[in-house]
């Protein structure tokens, strides 16, 4: 069960703690300052003519408790769910079904997404309860742990807004 839990938490490498925090609008992403930028789901930025930006509709969150987190890296292996290595981070309460996010990215480019529902909202990931879900919705199994390479869940975004569904999953 450890190596399941393991999993789980490469799924929702999306790091611990920070609460919700308004960000400005940035630059292309080019140094280490670009990163772990915490922002609001502003839902304008997805409204036709806004972008570059992701509207993410997030399918099958459980329940109502705890937390929604959905954050985006950029569309390489040296990126993809690496600690600290995301450029945007919204956190919402959750809500069962489905909820929508808009995620800006710095520019065109290569991306890909990860979602966690911390269903207790303790910021620890607990196999039994939360769930996770990535861009292109990979299959996730105890085989690759949890942690899909990038190549299954990157996606191109132009000047405009990219929109995409993914699945939550859980395993208990």
């Amino acid at each position: 069960m450890k190596t399941l839990a393991a999993g789980m938490g490469a799924i929702a490498l999306l790091a611990t703690g920070a609460g919700l925090a308004s960000a400005p609008a940035f630059a292309q992403a080019s140094s280490t300052s670009d990163y772990r930028n915490v922002i609001s789901n502003n839902m304008r930025s997805c409204a036709p003519g806004g972008g570059p930006a992701v509207r993410v509709t997030v399918n099958g969150v459980k329940s109502a408790s705890g937390k929604v987190r959905v954050q985006v890296y950029r569309g390489t292996k040296a990126d993809w769910l690496e600690k600290g290595r995301w450029l945007n981070r919204i956190e919402m309460p959750a809500r069962k079904g489905t909820m929508t996010f808009c995620v800006p990215v710095p520019a065109s480019g290569n991306y890909a997404i990860a979602a966690r529902h911390d269903a207790n909202g303790n910021g620890s990931t607990d196999i039994r309860e939360d769930g996770g879900a990535m861009s292109n919705n990979p299959s996730i199994s105890i085989f690759n742990l949890g942690k899909p390479g990038v190549d299954k869940t990157r996606f191109s975004v132009g000047s405009g807004v990219t929109s995409m569904s993914i699945v939550m999953k859980y395993f208990g």
